[in-house]
C-alpha cells in the first residue's frame, strides 16, 4: 500500500495544473487537426492519479473531456489506443458518468460499451477498486 509521502502535495499542485495547461494547448491544437486519438493519448498521459489536491484532478479531467467528447469513432479509437491507456480511460469514464451531463454521460456510455468488450471486466474491477490512483 502507498504511503502518504508518495502523494503529490498540494504545493506541487501549482507545477502540476502548469504543466496540464500547457498539455491543454497541445490538445486543443491536435483537436484542430482532427487528430482525436492522439489528444486523447496527450490527455490521458501523465494524468496526476497521485495527487489528492481535486484542484489537479479537475484541470486534467475538463482537457480528458474535451479530447473524449471529440471522439466519433469510438472502434477507431479504441484500435489505436495502447492497451495501458484502458485502466485510466475507465476511471475517467466514470467521472464523467458522476457528472450527470448527459451529453458526457451518453458519450462516456457509448465508449464503456466498447471498452469493456475490448478489455472485459477486469477493467471495470480495477477501476472501481482503485482507491489510490482515483482521478
Amino acid at each position: 500500500m502507498a504511503g502518504a509521502a508518495e502523494f503529490v502535495e498540494a504545493d506541487n499542485a501549482e507545477a502540476i495544473i502548469a504543466r496540464i495547461e500547457t498539455k491543454s494547448r497541445t490538445i486543443e491544437s491536435l483537436l484542430k487537426q482532427y487528430k482525436h486519438v492522439e489528444a486523447l493519448k496527450t490527455a490521458l498521459e501523465g494524468s496526476p492519479p497521485k495527487t489528492l489536491d481535486e484542484r489537479c484532478k479537475s484541470a486534467n479531467w475538463i482537457v480528458v473531456h474535451r479530447a473524449l467528447m471529440a471522439i466519433k469513432d469510438i472502434d477507431g479509437m479504441l484500435n489505436a489506443l495502447d492497451v495501458e491507456y484502458y485502466d485510466t480511460l475507465m476511471k475517467y469514464l466514470y467521472r464523467g458518468l458522476s457528472t450527470g451531463d448527459r451529453p458526457t454521460c451518453d458519450q462516456c456510455l457509448k465508449i464503456h460499451e466498447k471498452l469493456t468488450e475490448r478489455a472485459g471486466l477486469g477493467c471495470i474491477l480495477r477501476c472501481l477498486t482503485d482507491t489510490l490512483n482515483t482521478v
